[in-house]
């Protein structure tokens, strides 16, 4: 089983990169969101599976499930989503300005506006 899971973190990993190194605004924004979804798993897999009770003093239970890896995954999702919801506003705002999402574009169109400002 682990195995399938690092094969499927390993090609998130290669998607996420590939969409990251494309020249379009919203696949480098889904790449972002992709690549942590892939550290998430990648999380998951490396703090393994352990059965055992919840972490309540008083029980009387041998084994118990570390919950580090659970609050550290869920704290990253919370994260992520925001930094995806700014980089998604960020995103439709400079198409706004500059009428596309290609990046080479969007660095010829500000510099035109750099150069018109002086």
């Amino acid at each position: 089983m682990e195995v399938v899971v690092a094969v499927i973190v390993g090609v998130l990993f290669a998607v996420g990169i590939y969409l990251i190194l494309t020249q379009d605004l919203l696949r480098i924004v889904l790449g972002t969101s992709l690549l942590t979804h892939a550290v998430h798993l990648l999380l998951m897999a490396m703090s393994m599976l352990k059965t055992g009770a919840a972490p309540l003093l008083g029980r009387g239970k041998e084994e118990f499930v570390d919950p580090l890896p659970q609050a550290l995954i869920l704290t990253s999702i919370v994260i992520n989503f925001g930094i995806t919801a700014f980089f998604l506003v960020l995103s439709y705002r400079a198409y706004q300005k500059l009428d596309t999402t290609d990046m080479d574009r969007m660095r010829s169109e500000s510099s035109k506006h750099r150069g018109r400002r002086r």
